[in-house]
């Protein structure tokens, strides 16, 4: 899958999501701009991680002043896909 962020550093957000023992699970997080460290940490520790547990957690994290932030855009992708 593909989201095309907005208001943030990076630009997309390709992630995979599996089904697997009846629960959908987050896979091969990668984001396109942005902090590329931190965002390779995010994919890392989301990796395998239900979706309604990624946003959750992920869920109206702001970057300094921004109303928004890449790891609160990944939970706004995830959302569509529930």
């Amino acid at each position: 899958m593909v989201y095309a962020t907005q208001g943030t550093c990076s630009r997309e957000i390709h992630y995979d999501i599996v089904e697997e023992g009846g629960k959908k699970l987050v896979r091969n997080v990668a984001y396109v701009g942005g902090c590329n460290g931190n965002l390779q940490g995010i994919g890392k520790l989301v990796e395998g991680m239900e979706i309604s547990e990624v946003i959750e957690r992920l869920q109206g994290i702001r970057c300094g002043y921004k109303a928004t932030s890449c790891p609160d855009q990944l939970a706004k992708a995830l959302a569509q896909e529930l």
